[in-house]
């Protein structure tokens, strides 16, 4: 479990495959800020832009940690495959403040930004993000793109998508890979957890208890 609050930058400085055809995953080797991986052990998550993946080698003198990456979840994210920085996050501790809303680290989907501009001090974000998962995105509500803990300001439904438009505050840029981010890019979203469930609950017939 994560929160959306970045605690650092990696960067990917190898990818190796595990096998020779696309049913095989990626073994990623990443670069950790100095003293980062003090408190991190074999076997610990980590999110990488969003994606929650288990630490299976670490290098602390060097600053090295290696995730496998699977098929599974190449198919379903996007920039975990090239030498890139990514936004880390550990995962949430019992006695962790939940700064930004409950994360599992399972990306839903990718989406693209169709706007991305400063707006006074802080920025204007635009996601198209696909349309199944219109119903889990509401005004005021959280989202998680590339890892960040996010609040939607607005949503439309469209043809071809969802857009969602959200407010970052400059801090968060400086602090995450948007400050790399332009419009087109494909980024990595999860839905908030607590919309995962309402909707679930809602789709369930209560008759079927009955029968």
């Amino acid at each position: 479990m994560f929160t959306g609050i970045i605690t650092g930058l990696g960067h990917i400085i190898n990818v190796q495959d595990l096998g020779t055809d696309a049913s095989h995953g990626k073994r990623l080797t990443l670069q950790a800020p100095s003293g980062y991986l003090d408190d991190v052990g074999l076997g610990d998550s980590i999110a990488l832009n969003g994606a929650c993946m288990t630490v299976t080698a670490l290098n602390e003198e060097a600053g090295h940690f290696d995730i496998e990456i699977s098929a599974e979840s190449l198919a379903k994210t996007h920039g975990l495959t090239q030498k890139r920085w990514v936004n880390l996050e550990k995962a949430l501790r019992a006695m962790d403040r939940l700064g930004g809303h409950l994360v599992s680290g399972h990306v839903d989907a990718t989406a693209r930004i169709v706007q991305f501009e400063p707006t006074g001090e802080s920025w204007t974000l635009k996601v198209l993000a696909p349309l199944e998962l219109a119903c889990y995105l509401a005004y005021k509500g959280s989202v998680t793109l590339n890892g960040v803990s996010l609040t939607i300001n607005q949503v439309i439904d469209t043809p071809s998508g969802v857009e969602i438009s959200i407010n970052i505050i400059a801090h968060t840029i400086e602090h995450t890979t948007f400050k790399e981010s332009h419009v087109g890019d494909t980024i990595n979203i999860e839905i908030d957890t607590v919309a995962r469930y309402v909707h679930r609950s809602l789709q369930v017939d209560p008759n079927l208890s009955k029968t």
